[in-house]
């Protein structure tokens, strides 16, 4: 049983991870056009 809450847990941080990750690099994209608009109207 402790190997397969083990496995479980690994899973969930995997998953955890790669989300996190997939978010911060759209984010970060999307904060850059932003602030490229934002300089582009002055």
């Amino acid at each position: 049983m402790t190997t397969f809450w083990l496995l479980l847990t690994a899973a969930a941080l995997l998953w955890y991870s790669s989300v996190t990750l997939y978010v911060a690099v759209k984010g970060a994209g999307d904060i850059r056009e932003m602030i490229s608009r934002l300089k582009g109207r002055r």
